[in-house]
């Protein structure tokens, strides 16, 4: 068959992977790289050269059993990474690590204060809840509960540390922070997470628990690295900066206009960008198409990588992976997160080299070394329905949906979807 792919980000790279062999396949990117978020910049810092990652950074063999395959399949070789957390609340000045005592209590005088030993209790109380949460899904699913089991994944995070009785530390200090930086998220709509997605997460990932927890890992050089073995086999397929602008869907064959090359026809058809510019390219979507694809929203950020030490908390102690900052009223609205790339790269340098989500209107001009933007999907009960209802547009008209946007917005989850999209291809009668 002849089969359009649209978008090159690990979901598409990944179709044409495994359908290349069999298929004719045509890939559009409307960028200038391959990739999607998975994005690594060269940059001169004092003199030295570094490849920075400034979208995709991080996974686990526990987690990503089939990026891992992939990986391995492709011979790409790996390191490991270290993974931690900061807080710095801009308000209190409060700053924490998440590891270590010496990171919690990174300000001693956080060891004599009742409002912060309430929070530390309440992190406690709630990954006990959060565990909770998920056995009881389980048994009500083992069961045959139905309703029971819907009752509970329509619970929100905000449902859930209302009715605990949390405090506004936890709250505001540890469990929104947390999550926003894990999903690149607005802080002020994070607690419409639904819970028990959340819980399954953290728990997959061993963050409810003190031991557990998986290594985690970065590429080698850089994740380009694996890109660039991936899309070796078919780089002549690929057509950089060819912007599809329109998809006509008449029997017998999908018509596919892009930028540079007019209008082709193609037997089917593979959307693996985002859900909503998937949607805005068919002509002719239907209507279970548009409900889907528009019930997932999408959350815009701007990284910028830059050198500007003052996104890391004040005091050494409490630098860590993952920076966020809490409690800022200025700026452009979304997670104020920075990733301190020397310790999760292992990158050799002097200067601190940094990749900060949004505030770049306060990053220091002369510390900037490039600016980005990328979209992340919000995850709520609308979108959790919207996952539920994929089987009504998959295939249907030879199109096919493939994107991160269908699990959790991480790199397993694109994995996962386009060996779902293949699967289908390859049991059409």
């Amino acid at each position: 068959m002849k089969i359009a792919i649209v978008g090159t980000g690990i979901s598409g790279l990944m179709c044409a992977h495994r359908l290349h062999p069999h298929h004719d396949v045509a890939l559009f990117e409307a960028n200038d790289y391959v990739g999607g978020h998975t994005h690594t910049v060269d940059v001169e810092v004092d003199g030295t050269h570094h490849a920075v990652d400034t979208g995709f950074i991080v996974y686990n063999e526990r987690n990503y059993p089939a990026f891992t395959a992939l990986l391995a399949e492709l011979g790409v070789a790996t390191q490991p990474s270290v993974m931690n957390f900061s807080v710095h609340d801009e308000r209190t000045g409060l700053e924490y690590r998440s590891n270590g005592l010496g990171g919690i209590f990174a300000q001693p005088a956080n060891a004599v204060r009742p409002g912060f030993a309430r929070m530390l209790a309440d992190i406690v109380r709630f990954n006990h809840q959060a565990r909770d949460l998920v056995e009881r899904h389980r048994q009500a699913v083992e069961t045959g509960d139905r309703s029971g089991a819907a009752a509970l994944e329509a619970v929100t995070l905000e449902h859930l540390v209302s009715l605990g009785g949390y405090g506004e530390r936890f709250r505001h200090q540890v469990l929104v922070p947390l999550g926003s930086a894990i999903w690149s998220a607005d802080p002020a709509q994070f607690l419409e997470f639904p819970a028990l997605a959340y819980a399954r997460f953290m728990d997959n990932h061993g963050l409810l628990r003190l031991r557990g927890r998986p290594q985690w890992r970065t590429i080698t050089g850089g994740s380009r690295s694996y890109v660039d073995a991936l899309s070796a086999p078919f780089a002549d397929r690929i057509r950089l900066g060819a912007a599809v602008h329109k998809i006509r869907r008449s029997r017998p064959g999908i018509e596919v206009v892009s930028l540079g090359h007019g209008a082709e026809q193609f037997d089917r058809i593979i959307l693996a960008g985002h859900s909503d510019q998937s949607l805005q390219l068919l002509s002719d979507p239907s209507d279970a198409e548009r409900d889907v694809l528009a019930g997932i929203r999408y959350q815009p950020n701007v990284a910028t990588l830059h050198t500007d030490e003052r996104f890391l908390p004040r005091r050494r102690r409490a630098w860590a992976s993952w920076n966020t900052q809490v409690g800022v009223h200025d700026g452009p609205a979304g997670v104020t997160l920075t990733y301190w790339m020397n310790q999760l790269q292992s990158i050799r340098s002097a200067r601190q080299i940094l990749v900060t989500l949004n505030r770049h209107d306060q990053i220091r001009p002369d510390t900037v070394l490039g600016r980005f933007e990328y979209d992340h999907p919000v995850y709520d009960l609308e979108a959790q329905r919207a996952q539920g209802r994929a089987d009504e547009i998959q295939g249907v008209n030879g199109t096919y949906f493939a994107g991160a946007y269908w699990g959790y917005g991480f790199h397993e989850d694109g994995v996962q979807s386009a060996l779902d999209v293949v699967r289908r291809i390859e049991a059409e009668p």
